[in-house]
């Protein structure tokens, strides 16, 4: 591992504390720059995440920033969720997966540039 590794992981851990995607980085920085498989690099985002989120939680909790009533219907969901997308993910394969995710960062961009500041800003 580089120097720029570490860095990219401080800058995703960073990013998804805050809520705003750190995993695009990381999923980015290991499929373009370090070799790894789009399937691969999502999963290791998901490993490299659980201690992120965990951590992110206990601080949020301790902020009094999550609705406790929403937590479980959201965890059970997610839990779904996460399970569905592991099986389309093995579906799709590795070149699909790195399309979508690369359409998806674009749109994501697109509207970031053009959305107007909402009235909480």
């Amino acid at each position: 591992m580089t120097i720029l590794t570490f860095i990219a992981a401080l800058i995703s851990g960073f990013l998804a504390s805050l809520g705003v995607g750190g995993g695009s980085v990381l999923i980015i920085w290991l499929t373009s720059f370090c070799g790894v498989d789009q399937l691969e690099a999502q999963g290791t985002n998901l490993i490299f995440f659980i201690s992120i989120a965990l951590m992110s939680v206990i601080i949020h909790r301790k902020n009094g920033l999550i609705e406790i009533k929403k937590l479980i219907p959201t965890i059970l969901l997610g839990i779904v969720g996460a399970i569905c997308g592991t099986f389309a993910a093995q579906w799709l394969g590795s070149i699909m997966l790195r399309k979508i995710f690369g359409g998806f960062i674009i749109i994501i961009g697109i509207r970031s540039l053009f959305s107007k500041k909402s009235e909480e800003e």
